[in-house]
């Protein structure tokens, strides 16, 4: 889970338009590239958290440009490609409400494994986040990003147990094929993928401009306090302050699992999900009847067989999904993305 010295430093980069396609390399390759690469263009921009774009681009013309973004030191944007549909992915650092759900989601699982089972057992589990994966196709390489991963190791051997994508206003299409990679190629035993929309926020905010770093800190800190206050009466946004919406009206959330298929199936597929919930609609928590291991997640899918072989039944439910932690996570997740957002129209002694 990023901190929040991370969020910072991610999203003014990927905002202010400092991603790490800002210090090009030239050559002669390069400069042919910057003329004609509609794939390095949009590199080049600057992107606002959570956007990922997909856009047609060969192997080799990915391949230099990911290069070019090798070259520098950021961790965004980040460069995939699917080899199967011939599209490049370029994917911008992530908001915190897409981080830290993320990192929530694994967090309460290896919680409730280890607090239910014996720790000879469970001494293997850790989590893995922000992974990358490359896989050798029928069409070429493919490579591939997911936000999260629960792994058990044994010695060197790690072995993938369950993968974790959560999409913040992304297509259900593109968050679907994400969480399929992860099953189909990776052979994970389970997927769980976490579907957030949030509202309109209407017109963009102003830079605010102010003659201190002191007077600025106090107004970013007067913004935070006003939208936890704001929590009381709208728990799911919007968010507002100085006329403005800072982060929307929560639409809807949907967490769903995914199985590896009991047929075989190209890795392109794009898999349906094996269960599926609504957890806000609306702005409302509606997920109270919801099953806490989602009726799918069991201990067999965390530790493998032939370690659970004698000890557990692998079919021991593991109810990881509790409305506590997900409101608290969600809440004060939703309120840092909002501040973030001041943050970047917040500056200090400047012209304008």
């Amino acid at each position: 889970m990023l901190t929040r010295q991370r969020d910072e430093q991610a999203i003014r980069k990927a905002d202010l338009g400092t991603s790490s396609a800002g210090k090009i390399l030239t050559t002669p390759f390069t400069n042919s590239l910057m003329e004609h690469s509609q794939l390095l263009e949009i590199v080049k921009r600057p992107l606002s958290p959570d956007t990922r774009l997909e856009i047609p681009a060969s192997q080799t013309e990915y391949e230099r440009v990911q290069e070019i973004i090798e070259t520098e030191d950021a961790n965004y944007p980040q460069l995939w490609y699917d080899s199967a549909r011939q599209v490049a992915i370029v994917v911008a650092v992530p908001s915190p409400l897409h981080s830290r759900m993320a990192g929530q989601l694994m967090d309460s699982i290896l919680r409730e494994v280890r607090s239910g089972f014996s720790s000879d057992i469970t001494s293997g589990l850790s989590l893995s986040t922000e992974t990358t994966s490359v896989s050798n196709t029928l069409y070429g390489l493919t490579r591939r990003g997911s936000d999260g991963a629960l792994i058990y190791l044994e010695g060197s051997r790690e072995t993938l147990m369950i993968a974790v994508e959560v999409g913040v206003s992304q297509s259900y299409q593109s968050l679907r094929a994400a969480i399929s990679w992860s099953v189909l190629t990776l052979h994970c035993r389970v997927g769980l993928a976490m579907s957030i929309s949030e509202g309109d926020r209407g017109a963009s905010p102003p830079v605010r401009y102010f003659a201190s770093k002191e007077e600025a800190e106090t107004a970013v800190d007067g913004a935070e306090q006003a939208f936890r206050d704001q929590l009381i009466q709208h728990p799911y946004g919007p968010l507002e302050r100085n006329g403005y919406i800072w982060f929307g009206r929560i639409r809807r959330v949907i967490l769903e699992t995914y199985r590896f298929p009991d047929d075989d199936r190209p890795y392109e597929t794009l898999l349906s999900p094996s269960s599926s919930f609504i957890i806000v609609e609306d702005g409302e928590f509606i997920g109270d009847g919801i099953s806490p291991n989602l009726r799918q997640l069991v201990i067999g899918d965390c530790i493998p067989s032939h370690i659970l072989t004698g000890r557990v039944a692998h079919t021991t439910p593991v109810n990881f999904f509790r409305r506590e932690w997900f409101e608290d996570a969600f809440k004060n997740a939703m309120v840092k993305s909002a501040v973030l957002r001041v943050r970047l129209k917040t500056q200090v002694n400047a012209r304008h």
